[in-house]
C-alpha cells in the first residue's frame, strides 16, 4: 500500500456522520433566584436560548434539565427515547430541525445542558462553522442569562459510523477519509479553540450476539460465561496487539461503554453506563475487561482508543486502517452471517473545554 493511501481509510459510501455540541452550566441558587419558580426558570431560559440559537443558524436545539446524558444517532425519523440515565436522540441531519425543552415536573437539575444537533448534508466539512456558531451563541447568551461567573463546559462530539460487513450486503463503493484531528481542522478554518482543550479519539465496535454467534462464542446451557468471554477477549486483544493497538477494552455486561480521559475525569460507572478510562499519554495500559459471569449479553462492545502517536499531520487514516485489519483478523476466526449481521464500527472524536 502506498504511503499516500495509508493516510486514508476507505469506508462505505453509506457511512453515517453525526455531530452535536453540548453547553452545560450548573443550576445554582443564584441563577434560580432570578425566576419566580423552577418551571419559570426552565421555560424562560429556554425561550431566550432558542431565540439566540436561531440568530446563529442553530436549528436543532434541546434544553435538558433532567441530568440525563444525551446520546445521538442517525435515523430516517426524528424521535427521542428517554431512559433513567439517557436521552437518545435519533434524527436525520439533512431534514430534521427542533426546539425542545426536556424537564421533569418539580425536578431541580444539577445542571442545565443545551444540546445543539448539527444540521445539513456536509457535517464534517461544516463542523468548524457549526462550532464557531455555538461559540458566538455562548458569548451572547452569557449576557442575557444570569450566568455571571458560572463555569460553562463545552463538549464537541463527532462520529462516523458504518457496517464493517457493508460489502457483503452489496455496498461496494467507498470513499477515502483522512480523518483529521478536530483541533487541526478547526484551526485551518479559523475556528479558534482555547489552549487547554481536552481531546479524545477512539473507535467502538458492536458485535450483536445472535443464535449463530452464540453457539460459537458462548455456551448456552451454563450459568458461568466467564471462560467464553475470556476466549473472545483473548482473540480480540491478540488481533489488536498485532496491529500495535494497545489501548483496548471489551464490555459485555449490558452497559453502554463511555470512554473518558482518565487523566482529567473521575470514572464512576452507573446502572446503564460502563466508564472506560484511558490516558492517551500512556503507551500500553492493561486491557480493560468488563462482563458478568452469569449474564449473557445481547452484544459485545469493543473499544480502541487512539494515543498521541496515532495522529499525524494528515489525520487518523492510518489508525483506522490498523483497526480495519484488526477487526478483519478477529472476525475471521468466527462464522458470522455477514449478509445479515451488522457489525457497527464508530469512529469518535471528542473535545471539551471551559469558557
Amino acid at each position: 500500500m502506498s504511503v499516500s493511501r495509508q493516510k486514508k481509510v476507505y469506508l462505505p459510501t453509506a457511512t453515517r456522520k453525526n455531530q452535536y455540541i453540548s453547553v452545560g452550566f450548573p443550576l445554582t441558587d443564584a441563577y434560580l433566584a432570578n425566576y419566580a419558580d423552577l418551571e419559570s426558570c426552565y421555560l424562560e431560559s429556554s425561550k431566550v436560548i432558542y431565540q439566540v440559537a436561531e440568530k446563529y443558524e442553530l436549528f436543532n436545539v434541546h434544553v435538558i434539565a433532567t441530568d440525563k446524558l444525551p446520546m445521538v444517532r442517525y435515523h430516517s425519523e426524528a424521535y427521542c427515547l428517554s431512559t433513567e440515565e439517557q436521552l437518545r436522540f435519533f434524527y436525520n441531519p439533512a431534514h430534521h430541525e427542533a426546539n425542545r425543552l426536556h424537564s421533569i415536573a418539580g425536578y431541580r437539575a444539577k445542571k442545565i445542558k443545551i444540546v445543539f444537533l448539527a444540521t445539513g448534508t456536509e457535517l464534517r466539512s461544516n463542523s468548524a462553522t457549526f462550532h464557531a456558531n455555538v461559540q458566538k451563541f455562548i458569548a451572547e447568551i452569557k449576557t442575557l442569562l444570569p450566568l455571571n461567573d458560572l463555569a460553562v463546559k463545552v463538549r464537541d462530539h463527532q462520529h462516523i459510523s458504518y457496517d464493517f460487513f457493508a460489502k457483503h450486503k452489496g455496498i461496494k463503493e467507498t470513499y477515502g477519509y483522512k480523518l483529521r484531528a478536530v483541533d487541526n481542522r478547526y484551526k485551518r478554518r479559523e475556528c479558534n479553540l482555547p489552549e487547554d482543550v481536552s481531546a479524545l479519539n477512539y473507535v467502538t465496535v458492536s458485535l450483536p450476539i445472535g443464535r449463530r454467534i452464540k453457539k460459537q462464542l458462548l455456551a448456552e446451557n451454563t450459568t458461568n460465561f466467564a471462560p467464553s468471554y475470556q476466549h473472545v477477549a483473548d482473540k480480540f486483544i491478540a488481533a489488536t496487539k498485532e496491529r500495535q493497538l494497545f489501548r483496548v477494552a471489551m464490555v459485555a455486561n449490558g452497559k453502554v461503554p463511555l470512554v473518558r480521559n482518565s487523566k482529567f475525569e473521575q470514572l464512576n460507572s452507573t446502572a446503564e453506563f460502563q466508564m472506560v478510562g484511558f490516558d492517551p499519554n500512556v503507551d500500553a495500559p492493561e486491557p480493560i475487561l468488563h462482563w458478568q459471569d452469569d449474564k449473557l449479553a445481547e452484544a459485545i462492545r469493543f473499544v480502541i482508543v487512539a494515543g498521541k502517536n496515532d495522529a499525524n499531520d494528515e489525520g487518523f487514516g492510518r489508525f483506522m486502517n490498523q483497526i480495519e485489519e484488526a477487526i478483519k483478523s478477529f472476525t475471521s476466526q468466527f462464522d458470522i452471517d455477514k449478509e445479515h449481521i451488522d457489525l457497527i464500527v464508530r469512529f469518535h472524536q471528542h473535545l471539551s473545554y471551559k469558557v
